[in-house]
């Protein structure tokens, strides 16, 4: 489990196809300070095991399920990747509930402002779209956010300075694609709900949920 606030910006070194699995080499700094094999680490929000580590860098293995839903799919060396090391017990949760569990992707379409409130207008697959609603909790390549518009195809995020220095979007740009984990509570109120009065994401907005 993690928070969504992001400790550094690492970058990606090797990256090694084996099949249908990768091996991604991350070199970093912050998250090394006490890492061990076996450890989760999020990278741009997804979580994943280190399986082996040096001095400057880590390696973690992406499967099949996990290169079909994430941007990690067209990793390549020099990417620069948010990392998160996982909750601790007593640690604040500072951010959301974020399970580092990818629903899948979004592209950027807009980006607004200035360095003072940048805004991200970003296009989630269709899927995801039920999902999101205006002053909810998003994951955006790991990052914590909260959603300040929601309309048919494209959802907004306001970016304050902070958040754009000490993380990859500062150098995120119109096209390019991003990973989504949406709020893992309304998923399970639809799951619970849903299933058994036919009772939908859209039908628990006009309810006032």
């Amino acid at each position: 489990m993690f928070t969504g606030l992001i400790e550094e910006v690492g970058r990606l070194g090797r990256v090694a196809r084996h099949g249908k699995m990768i091996d991604l080499t991350i070199e970093a700094n912050v998250v090394l300070d006490d890492v061990k094999t076996g450890d989760s680490i999020a990278v741009s929000g997804v979580c994943l095991t280190v399986v082996n580590f040096t001095s400057s860098s880590f390696i973690v293995q992406a499967v099949e399920e996990t290169l079909r839903r994430t941007k990690l799919g067209s990793a390549s060396p020099g990417m620069p990747v948010n990392l998160e090391r996982s909750l601790r017990l007593g640690d604040r949760l500072g951010g959301h509930i974020v399970q580092g569990h990818v629903d899948g992707t979004g592209k950027i379409v807009a980006r607004r402002g200035s360095s003072e409130n940048v805004v991200f207008g970003i296009a989630p697959d269709s899927a995801l779209e039920r999902y999101i609603a205006e002053k909810g909790s998003i994951t955006v390549d790991g990052i914590s956010l909260t959603v300040t518009y929601a309309g048919k195809g494209e959802f907004g995020v306001s970016i304050i300075p902070h958040t754009l220095k000490e993380t990859a979007l500062e150098t995120a740009r119109v096209g390019d694609i991003v990973n989504l984990e949406t709020d893992v509570i309304a998923k399970y109120v639809e799951k619970l709900l849903g299933r058994d009065s036919g009772m939908t994401m859209e039908r628990l907005r006009e309810l006032g949920f």
